[in-house]
């Protein structure tokens, strides 16, 4: 067998394990910290992979799949297991006919989520066998492992895999791929239609399975024990947390769980008889701490190590040293920041900017949603007043609409969704906006339609083919609105900054549903580059209108003769949007000759 060793990241390992172990068919919706996992698995050969419409969209294609007996994968950040947990709890009493692995990205410290939910409790929550790895290469065996025991126990896997795996780098062997030809479909009611009386056979049936699977966990080769003679004290860790605690070199016992749940009670009560004191080390919820005592076993956890973030080495020594196992502590805690914070920012011609300079200005109520378009609730805007899940605000701008207008509140509302999110979960709000419309109802609704998922690394969207003839999809969202019944629908160019702060205040006057479809599209995604623009510091005021747009080309700075601070632009990060020309009120910034870079020196 030919293999050969290579530098991966946990996602990419993921994906080369699913290629290895046969799979045929992977579907995701982009979500940080598996977004790069699908684009890695794009790059084999034989396989089909998509970014579909939205987790559960995503979920059911790969159910499909893996009903013809195809080796399956889907994959999404921790939050999107929320959105597809409809037909998941349905689809983990259903018998395996091809393996299946449903792969979360959990993110712990919340790098680039909402929130911090520990999905273990979901696999749990829904019978599935839960495989936690902490490494690159850990995370392609598991994903081999897991196919192999989701066809010999009949159950869909969950491969937990938190940021830091996913994005970080190991020395992987990469093995061959083994061909696992998909038995097809043969209709069979007991195992595919969920109907009483069939599903009351299938809770028994769940329960069995995981009851083999603790059985299995007994000595299954991803839990390892770590013993050191003479230790009374065993450590319980698994996944990255394991390999930050191998770097304290303790002189106690550990056992990882590589499957963390179900554990095998026959096993730790072993354990528990040997040891005086058993510490649970993991990151998030008690999950393996609260199994444990489920089984009679006394341990302690969270006591120790912290609730919420990542637990590194430092984190670690420091619970340990609190819970009186070590003495001397050699890491010290990085308790203060001293760099220069920084908020995120849009890019440089990004399409948004100018809508969020117009809200902002405008001083309007605004709900906003998940996107890009997120960052306008952080300085140097804050012109979004929610933020809470993806497609979220349209059902949210409804109903505080119906309780203002009942209050007697006449102000308006707006409300703002990428296309990306209106295509994910935002048209069933739309729909919904008709239901028992009223006459004084007052909601504009903004549709940055720049044809792309941009937060995510520019995946497509439902309408990205407007702007680019490689993507297959072209769906008019005017068109769509129109259909559902939603009359006052029109496309503005957001770069004609007047024209749309002029369109957006006429409409939030108007009573019942407004929808201003913003038509430019992602300047990173799109590589869209103009000729830049430069100010002219003998007509510059220094008013600083363009410097709050908050465009990372724009500064101000000290001009040679020129006493007063004025607004400057780099050039070479200017992509000539003209959104600060616009606002610029005395014409102190111009645009340069087609192709000349310009700064005024």
């Amino acid at each position: 067998m030919t293999t050969v060793k290579k530098v991966l990241t946990g996602n990419e390992a993921v994906a080369r394990g699913f290629y290895e172990a046969g799979g045929l068919l992977a579907s995701s919706y982009p979500g940080s910290p598996t977004v790069e996992l699908l684009e890695a698995v794009k790059k084999y050969e034989g396989v089909y992979a998509e970014f579909s419409v939205n987790e559960k969209v995503a979920l059911e294609v790969a159910i499909g799949s893996s009903f013809y007996g195809a080796r399956s994968m889907v994959s999404m950040k921790h939050v999107g297991v929320n959105v597809a947990m409809d037909p998941l709890m349905t689809f983990t009493q259903t018998p395996m006919n091809g393996g299946f692995i449903l792969v979360t990205g959990d993110d712990p410290g919340m790098a680039s989520s909402q929130n911090e939910q520990d999905n273990r409790i979901l696999g749990k929550f829904a019978n599935m066998p839960i495989l936690f790895p902490g490494s690159s290469q850990e995370a392609k065996d598991y994903a081999k492992l897991a196919f192999d025991l989701s066809e010999e126990f009949e159950t869909p896997m969950m491969l937990d895999i938190t940021s830091r795996v996913c994005h970080a780098r190991g020395i992987v062997t990469e093995e061959p791929r083994e061909e696992h030809e998909p038995k097809g479909f043969t209709p069979d009611n007991a195992k595919y239609t969920m109907l009483p009386p069939i599903t009351h056979a299938r809770q028994y049936a769940m329960k069995e399975r995981i009851e083999a699977l603790a059985k299995y966990a007994y000595d299954a080769p991803v839990n390892l024990l770590k013993e050191v003679e003479g230790s009374k004290v065993l450590l319980v860790a698994s996944g990255l947390v394991y390999h930050n605690l191998l770097e304290l070199n303790l002189p106690y016992s550990i056992y990882r769980p590589g499957m963390v749940y179900p554990l095998s009670g026959e096993r730790m009560k072993e354990l528990s008889e040997k040891y005086d004191r058993i510490l649970v080390i993991e990151e998030l919820l008690p999950f393996m701490e609260n199994e444990l005592k489920l089984m009679g076993i006394s341990c302690e956890g969270k006591e120790w190590f912290s609730f919420t973030g990542e637990l590194n080495t430092e984190n670690i020594e420091a619970g340990l040293f609190n819970a009186g196992l070590i003495t001397d502590r050699r890491l010290a805690l990085l308790e203060k920041n001293d760099a220069v914070s920084r908020p995120p920012m849009f890019c440089s011609g990004c399409p948004h900017r100018p809508v969020f300079d117009i809200l902002k200005k405008m001083k309007v109520l605004v709900m906003g949603d998940i996107g890009c378009y997120s960052m306008s609730v952080l300085p140097a805007f804050e012109a979004s007043h929610t933020m809470i899940s993806m497609g979220a605000t349209v059902g949210i701008t409804k109903g505080m609409n119906k309780v203002m207008r009942m209050k007697g509140n006449d102000k308006p509302l707006v409300s703002v969704i990428g296309d990306g999110t209106f295509f994910h979960s935002g048209m069933t709000g739309f729909a919904n906006l008709l239901h028992q419309m009223e006459e004084n109802d007052n909601m504009t609704f903004i549709i940055l339609q720049n044809g792309t998922t941009a937060m995510t690394g520019g995946q497509g969207n439902g309408s990205s083919g407007k702007y680019d003839v490689n993507d297959d999809m072209h769906i008019d969202i005017k068109e769509m609105l129109s259909t559902m019944g939603i009359g006052n629908v029109q496309y503005v160019d957001q770069f004609d900054y007047n024209l749309f702060r002029d369109t957006l205040k006429e409409e939030v006057k108007k009573k019942g549903i407004s929808v201003i479809i913003a038509t430019r599209p992602c300047a990173l995604k799109f590589k869209i580059k103009q000729p830049n623009y430069y100010v002219d510091p003998k007509i510059c005021i220094g008013c600083r209108s363009c410097v709050k747009t908050n465009c990372p080309p724009i500064r101000m700075k000290q001009y040679p003769g020129i006493e007063k601070l004025k607004s400057s632009i780099d050039p070479n990060m200017c992509v000539g949007c003209s959104v600060c020309a616009q606002v610029c009120p005395v014409g102190a910034i111009k645009k340069s000759l087609k192709g000349e870079q310009k700064e005024w020196i």
